[in-house]
């Protein structure tokens, strides 16, 4: 080790993967590691990744962030889940939201029950057992415990990386200042050295991480890592993002409405909203997108539009030699699902457990790797079933999704759900029963039966149960204040 013994990681690039990571590591590991941090004030960072999931909760408990003070620095609003229009067909509108839906038995989760109710008649949607999902609709939220309700947060990138920044420094991490001209590589045994600053300055570390984004700067540029193309799945590869001033109050859920070659989102922030239309360029210019964007705002602009080209898929290695990729650098398949930053958080996680104190060691690399992939996978197969499963056909981008073949481990679900609503949900895995269900039901599957153990409940008692489950919940959702008036008495940023 160098200097004070403490294990060097070197950070390449800021934004919200290189703070996210300075931050853990200063915070939770500063006995053991000396952080330092090299960013450039001429290079921009994409700072659009805006809305979140609720893992980043546990991520914030880990590092003592207070949720108030940090959602008053990042202009913060809650998230309950994500709207869906047009996917399905147009016309369609559906909520994924966070949190559990009705109540599971031992045998079979509780969409078999609400499976069995459509037979005997009961004809409410599913949706109608969800708390979040009933309170994204009426416009309301409050941090609760019985019902506890799944939230997540909407935020400004921007200003969270520079909160995090804060906390960095605070914990004695050290930002540097420059743009990285060269990585030098030993010839030895092909790692990482140091890297060389156009002010001629050289940074040493022991293990770096490359948060330089789509460029990957260090785990491509330099290594040669290699990149496994998901573009068969995904035929969306760009973006334009702009932000408007908020003409209406906060709602507590993200949107993401489809159209012809992909789809927009809005997110509402406390003053402003985040707007963006990802598309493929092989069925639409960037002016074309432009133009369809800037027709489907509400509100001044603040900024001008600014387009982000992509490449779905991932690094063959996330971990090689002594080099991490952590954000962007790592892989990406595409906004929808807010997946960026908890894959962020999850990485970081990650590496703090198998941090190499004693020098790096290939057990420990594999390991890292096997889990980044699996969990990348994953997320690829539950963000591709938007595509997939579809009845759109109103263009040749919908007509590809629509016809496209998808993993096996994507296939089988489908099937296997279409015949019976039986969903596996790994140990490991981020999207949970719930998120199935309410994805495969938004986009138009119906299951043909349901699993036995439904079949416990007499008909009588199954339409009481569901009766007053859905009574007790209205009751609940009454009780709850407006989105707006939550925000403002708990973590105003005005």
């Amino acid at each position: 080790m160098k200097n004070d013994k403490k294990l060097h990681v070197v950070i390449a690039g800021g934004g919200t993967a290189g703070w996210m990571t300075a931050a853990s590591l200063s915070r939770m590991m500063n006995h053991h590691v000396r952080v330092t941090l090299v960013e450039s004030d001429d290079i921009g960072t994409i700072g659009v990744g805006e809305a979140t999931i609720p893992t980043m909760q546990t991520f914030h408990h880990l590092l003592q962030i207070d949720e108030q003070e940090y959602l008053k620095e990042t202009q913060g609003t809650f998230k309950l889940g994500i709207q869906f229009e047009n996917w399905g067909k147009p016309g369609d509108k559906y909520i994924h939201s966070f949190g559990e839906t009705g109540k599971d038995s031992w045998a079979g989760e509780f969409q078999h029950f609400w499976r069995r109710g459509l037979d005997e008649g009961v004809d409410a949607p599913f949706g109608d057992y969800s708390p979040e999902l009933q309170a994204a609709l009426a416009g309301k939220f409050a941090i609760t415990n019985k019902p506890r309700l799944g939230f997540a947060y909407h935020i400004d990138a921007t200003l969270y990386a520079k909160y995090l920044r804060k906390l960095s420094e605070e914990k004695g991490a050290t930002r540097l200042e420059g743009k990285i001209c060269n990585v030098n590589i030993d010839p030895g045994n092909g790692h990482i050295q140091s890297l060389a600053l156009e002010s001629g300055e050289l940074v040493e570390g022991d293990l770096f991480i490359d948060c330089t984004g789509f460029n990957g700067l260090l785990i491509e540029k330099a290594l040669h890592t290699g990149y496994q193309d998901w573009t068969n799945l995904f035929l969306c590869d760009r973006a334009v993002a702009v932000q408007t001033q908020a003409v209406a109050d906060p709602i507590p859920y993200t949107r993401a409405i489809a159209h012809k070659y992909g789809w927009q989102w809005r997110i509402p922030l406390q003053h402003r909203v985040g707007n963006g239309l990802v598309y493929s360029s092989k069925y639409m210019s960037e002016d074309e997108a432009r133009e369809l964007l800037l027709d489907n705002i509400e509100g001044e602009r603040i900024n001008e539009p600014r387009v982000i080209k992509f490449k779905p898929g991932r690094r063959l290695k996330v971990w090689n030699k002594n080099c991490v990729a952590i954000g962007l650098a790592s892989g990406f398949i595409e906004p929808l699902e807010s997946t960026s930053i908890h894959l962020i958080s999850s990485s970081i996680i990650r590496l703090m457990r198998m941090l190499p104190l004693t020098g790096i060691k290939e057990v420990d690399v594999d390991e890292f790797n096997r889990q980044a992939i699996e969990e990348l996978e994953s997320v690829r197969d539950f963000v591709a079933l938007h595509y997939k499963v579809t009845q759109r056909d109103d263009s040749e981008f919908w007509q590809y999704c629509k016809n496209m073949k998808v993993p096996e481990s994507l296939r089988s679900r489908v099937a296997m759900y279409s015949d019976s609503a039986r969903l596996y949900w790994g140990a490991d895995e981020l999207f949970t029963v719930n998120s199935w269900n309410q994805v495969m039901l938004g986009q138009g599957i119906m299951p043909e039966t349901y699993h036995p153990i439904a079949d416990i409940m007499s008909s009588e008692d199954l339409k009481e149960y569901l009766e007053k489950y859905r009574s007790s919940l209205q009751d609940f959702i009454t009780k709850l204040p407006s989105h707006k008036d939550f925000i403002a008495q708990y973590c105003s940023a005005s």
